[in-house]
Formats: C-alpha cells, structure tokens, sequence
C-alpha cells in the first residue's frame, strides 16, 4: 500500500489546505492491526498564527467522543455491572423523570405526558431513546429559542435534561443519548465520567493527549475552532469547551488527537485487545458491531443551526444502520468502503471508520464547522477512497 497510496494521501491533504475553498488545517491517520500505515498533516492549527497541524496536535472531537463512552458502557456489560437492557433510570435516576413531548399549546407551553416504556441503556446507544440535538431538529431548537434550552456545548445538566420526541425505542433519532449514557457510566461505577474513561480506557491504550480537561501540554499544541463564513472565507472562533464543566459530556466533550484516536480503532480492529491487555471480550466486540437497529434505519441530519451544521448524510441514498456506537453502511461505498464497517463523525468536520474486515481504519481531524463542510468531508472521502484504491484485493494492512 504504501507508496502510491501515500503520495495520494498528501496530495488530497495538501490541496483541501490550499485549494478551493480550503479548510484551515487536517490532520490523518491510517492504521492496521499492527500499527499505523499512514500519518500525515497539512496546513495550521489556528489561521494567523504560524504553528502546522500535525498528527499530534490537540482538537475538540465532539462526537468521535460517543465511541469510547459506549466502549465503557460495553465493559461494564460484560463486569456484569450493568444490565443493557433494565431501566437505565437504576443507573441515573433523573431518567425517571423524562417525559414525552406532544406538541406545543397556542400560548407556546410544552405538552408533555410520561413515556410509554422505560429508557433503556441500550437505547441510549443506539440514538433510539427519544433524545435529539437542536442542530439537528427542529422542534429541540423551538426548545432552545422560545423555552431557553441551553445548547449541549454548555456541559450543563439542564442542557440534557430535555423531553423526548416520542416513546423509547420506537424510532431512530441522533441525539444527546450517550450523554446520558455517561450519567450511566457514574451511577454505576461512582466516578465522574472523565475518571472511568481514564482508568478502563484512556490509560489502557496509552491515549495520553485525550481527556476531557486539557492538561497544559495538551493546551500547548490545542488548535483552535473556525467558522466558515457566508462568502467562504475562514474565521478561528473563540471557543474551548468549558473546562470545568457540570457534566463530562459523553457525546461531545473530549480533547484528543489522531494519534491518540488511531489507537482506539486500532483495539477495534484487534476484536478488543489493546497494547496493554484486553479491553473488551471479542464476544461483546461481536454484540456491539452488529446491527441493533433490526428493520429501523438512520437518517439524513438536516442542519437546522447553519453555523454548526450543513445538511448531513454519508452515503446518500444508501441504506444504513447503527450499532453500539456506530454506524454501519448496510452496501459497500463508493469509495470501497466494505459493508458492515463502522463510520461516526464530529461536528467540527471531524470522521473516520473502522473496516474490521481489511483490518484498516483512519481517522481524520479538522477544527472547522458548520459539519458536511464539502471540503472537509469531500477530502474525508476522497482519503477514504485513495486507500481502497491502493488496497490489493483479499490484502489486510
């Protein structure tokens, strides 16, 4: 793979960074089972200021952080600690106290009634719990803007502490689910959020520039948010996720780099064994990369706040499910991507997949929304298809 595979890689890393409509900076990593295949960065971590972006440079991973809560989830599964399948109220009890949203009265007032059936933990993984995300549905941002529901990009309690759209399970809807997932992390084990992810995950795959607090080493190499403006141009933002937050947000809070996120596949790719010793049991690593929607399917994420999000949806047209917690392209891609690979993303332009049986994945950072930024996912994908195409038939990296 390496050599035309390689100069294909910089050349897509080097054009979304000085092309057409460029991003600010990227940076990307291939791995195998053994170890990384490709590593390499382009442009700088804050436009005005001269530091490049590099492979270990520290970026806000939004939702990319959703995985390894789940992964967390799962090993507390297998302790026999958690129960997927109970009320996960048992766990955080504020669950209990969610109810569904009807609609609204003519004076704006909220119609609400109790759910039908509890929330489970399983729920919460797979996005069917009935949670959702302003940005991406309307009626959250009618919550936001006539009821004052504080954004998830707050870290506060009130800012999950939301009504459902409709009865747990009965549908597919992306959302703050693994937030409350991480409330489920806490009750069960005691510790803040940041604490379990540290001892059972973070320090086991020697993820050492991932946390949700930024150490001052982590600050030292941080790049900085940008907003694409209306005529395309590029603004860095002044915004770092709070760092004393009220909750250690499951399912946007964490700092990380693509170094560190390599090694977190790379245990995927490795039916859960980490340099350290093993993370979860290849059974549970089998549970977890199936489908656990049955006939339901995810969908397209209309943006609904411009500035965070384009319209959203990979693959469009293709049929695709969720597991514990990813998604799963139900077809091989365009790009080469094989059926039943695992794919997620963050809001800052951030994605990368998990092909378990070529045994490849990447992960590629960028600090820039609104999400679906065509430069920003077009190179994604065009990564994504430069390493299939370098990829021999029936070869494994």
């Amino acid at each position: 793979m390496a050599g035309d595979m390689t100069q294909a890689i910089d050349g897509i890393l080097q054009r979304v960074t000085s092309g057409p409509s460029p991003i600010p900076g990227v940076a990307f990593v291939l791995t195998g089972r053994d170890g990384v295949a490709y590593a390499g960065a382009a442009g700088v971590r804050t436009l005005g200021l001269e530091a490049p972006m590099t492979t270990d440079t520290v970026c806000a991973i939004f939702s990319t952080t959703k995985a390894l809560v789940g992964t967390v989830c799962l090993q507390l599964a297998e302790e026999g600690r958690l129960d997927l399948d109970a009320p996960a109220k048992k766990y955080a009890p504020a669950l209990g106290e969610v109810q569904v949203l009807e609609g609204f009265s003519d004076d704006g007032s909220l119609q609400l009634r109790p759910p039908k059936r509890d929330i489970t933990t399983r729920m919460l993984l797979l996005h069917t719990a009935g949670f959702a995300y302003d940005f991406f549905n309307e009626t959250y941002n009618r919550l936001a803007e006539e009821h004052g529901q504080p954004s998830v990009l707050t870290a506060t309690r009130a800012s999950i502490t939301t009504p459902l759209l409709f009865d747990p399970g009965e549908r597919w809807e992306y959302g703050s689910n693994i937030d409350w997932a991480g409330q489920v992390v806490e009750g069960v084990t005691g510790q803040r959020l940041r604490e379990a992810l540290q001892e059972r995950l973070l320090g086991p795959l020697e993820m050492t520039s991932s946390a949700f607090v930024l150490t001052d080493d982590m600050r030292s190499r941080m790049a900085m948010l940008h907003q694409r403006q209306d005529d395309g141009s590029v603004e860095p933002l002044d915004l770092i996720l709070p760092q004393d937050p009220e909750v250690d947000m499951g399912g946007t809070g964490l700092y990380s780099t693509a170094e560190d996120y390599a090694k977190f596949i790379r245990m995927w790719l490795n039916d859960g064994a980490g340099p350290n010793g093993r993370i979860l049991a290849a059974e549970t690593v089998e549970m977890a990369v199936a489908n656990g929607l049955g006939d339901m399917k995810i969908k397209m994420l209309p943006g609904v706040i411009a500035w965070l999000s384009n319209d959203a949806e990979f693959f469009p047209g293709m049929p695709k499910s969720w597991a514990i917690t990813f998604m799963l392209n139900d077809e091989d891609a365009p790009t080469g991507l094989p059926a039943g690979s695992l794919t997620w993303a963050g809001l800052p332009n951030v994605y990368f997949w998990i092909d378990r049986s070529n045994g490849i994945g990447g992960f590629w950072l960028v600090q820039m929304f609104p999400f679906a930024d065509p430069t920003g996912v077009g190179g994604f994908l065009d990564v994504q298809s430069a390493v299939y195409a370098a990829l021999p038939a029936g070869a494994t990296a």
